[in-house]
């Protein structure tokens, strides 16, 4: 094999230590650069207006072999200017021929070439690609992200869709869907107790073996069972009131806390002709007011002030020889009389609820639901342990000698099912709308946040799709900067393997590691 077909192989990191090593350009060249640097500044102020020198200048940094390239064009625009003997007399011809010349001196174009080979394929290539996988990763991680939050957006919605299914409203108008929903809390009650009947085999259980009465036991339970769900004033003296006169709700809800109206309160309460009276957007109850006085102005006092005694408007006279009529009708005076049996008085205040709607009788109602579902659950332990030969729980066990651990069993599935009925999310939000006056502008937030919460990341999520967009076309932008880069990079490849080659009897020169 001849030497002309030995290649020349260089790799890329090692090009310029090569051109040094084999003396072909110096070992320092800053200082050359630096001056044709200067003077290709100076140069490009006076430049002549050419399609070809506009493009070829446009976001390049001038090298050797675009000055060649700058020469030939102004060989075409200063051709006037050329003499008798090839020279020119364009000043600007000359100071192009200049830059060439310093290049050509000590090789310099050759050492500035491999520079910006290397750092093209070492730094600013990669650098482009590196961007632009930078941009396509974070587009991928947002779109990921917006699509993650997908999961706590429907979250949030079920759970506003389950609140407004407990308390059985549509979220529309909280005002108007809130006094609705109240007025069915009877139903709800009555729905919890229908099977109260089968507690009482229960209860008979619990009182004969702890030795109470039948009434004396769990008495709020037995009521129940007795007379269904009954006003407190019933319960406490066995007989049902002639009237009742439940105290008004009292329901704060917020104007901004309403979907759709603008009053800032909900008054439930009648208006029991002229016996209550609202003020400041609060009802105040005075009861019946049936009094009748023996003067105008109303009650007449007296003159206290004269003998201390009160004036109850009879006037004074001898009492010798005075006959006193006790027939006066006694609801002139606002008085009102048990009588017997079922006639009763008017139930008002905490007396006018019923046992399931009065709060602390509620509470009792329900302890005494868990202390029968203690005693019947100790009673199955009590059945397990007991064997033939045991004597120990002989006598503890005589009172319940009828049931046997699967009776038990049942009287806890019955048990359970009042307690599930008594404890449903439906009837404690219900509940507690009626007798916590914030309790519907807390719920009414807390729906409110909601939404607040499922609108922001809907918003997080066009944020970041948009952002998605927008990096995506970034990634893209940078594309044309690439082929761009690349082609250069090739293009200088080519001239610095061409240049060597013929400076090596035009043997084949290959750069290693390049784009």
């Amino acid at each position: 094999m001849q030497e002309a077909d030995i290649p020349i192989d260089i790799h890329t990191l090692k090009l310029q230590d090569w051109l040094v090593s084999r003396r072909i350009v110096p070992k320092n060249i800053q200082s050359n650069l630096k001056d044709i640097r200067s003077k290709i500044t100076a140069a490009l102020q006076d430049m002549p207006s050419h399609e070809k020198l506009i493009e070829l200048l446009k976001g390049t940094n001038i090298n050797y072999f675009h000055c060649k390239e700058i020469i030939e064009i102004l060989k075409q625009t200063e051709k006037d200017t050329k003499g008798l003997f090839g020279s020119y007399g364009s000043q600007r011809m000359k100071d192009w021929q200049e830059i060439v010349r310093l290049y050509e001196k000590d090789n310099v174009y050759l050492a500035e070439s491999a520079q910006l080979y290397v750092r093209n394929v070492n730094y600013e290539v990669p650098n482009v690609k590196k961007q632009m996988t930078k941009f396509e990763q974070q587009s991928d991680e947002c779109l990921k992200r917006s699509n993650d939050l997908g999961k706590p957006e429907a979250q949030l919605l079920a759970e506003h869709a389950a609140l407004l299914q407990q308390i059985g409203v549509k979220g529309e108008n909280l005002r108007e869907e809130f006094t609705q929903v109240l007025s069915g809390l009877p139903e709800i009650y009555a729905k919890s107790i229908k099977q109260i009947g089968t507690l009482d085999e229960a209860l008979q259980l619990y009182a004969t073996t702890t030795g109470q009465t039948k009434q004396q036991c769990l008495p709020i339970t037995r009521h129940l069972i007795d007379f269904g769900n009954t006003t407190v004033y019933q319960y406490i003296h066995k007989e049902a009131p002639l009237s009742v006169e439940e105290p008004p709700i009292k329901l704060n809800l917020s104007a901004e806390n309403e979907m759709k109206s603008n009053d800032n309160e909900i008054d439930f309460g009648d208006d029991n002709n002229g016996a209550s009276s609202t003020i400041s957007g609060e009802m105040i109850d005075f009861g019946e007011l049936n009094l009748e006085t023996g003067g105008e102005g109303g009650i007449d006092f007296g003159d206290a002030g004269d003998t201390g005694d009160i004036d109850w408007g009879i006037e004074s006279a001898p009492t010798e020889g005075v006959e006193i009529n006790f027939d006066i009708p006694i609801e002139e005076y606002g008085i009102v009389v048990e009588g017997a049996g079922m006639d009763g008085g008017v139930a008002k205040g905490d007396q006018a609820y019923t046992l399931l709607d009065s709060p602390s009788y509620r509470e009792r109602f329900i302890d005494e639901l868990y202390e029968l579902e203690a005693f019947l659950r100790m009673r199955c332990y009590e059945l397990r342990q007991v064997t033939a030969s045991s004597n120990v729980m002989f006598s503890l066990m005589e009172s319940i000698s009828t049931h046997d651990e699967e009776s038990l069993r049942k009287m806890l599935t019955n048990l359970d099912v009042i307690l599930t009925e008594m404890s449903s999310e439906q009837t404690r939000h219900l509940f507690q709308l009626k007798h916590s006056p914030k309790y519907a502008d807390l719920l009414a937030s807390k729906l409110k946040q909601m939404l607040k919460a499922v609108e922001k990341i809907r918003t997080t999520k066009q944020v970041l799709k948009d952002r998605s967009v927008e990096l995506k076309e970034q990634r893209v932008a940078l594309t044309p900067v690439l082929e761009k880069l690349i082609a250069q990079t090739k293009d200088l490849q080519g001239k610095i393997e061409q240049d060597i080659s013929k400076r090596y009897k035009n043997r084949i020169v290959n750069l290693l590691g390049g784009v």
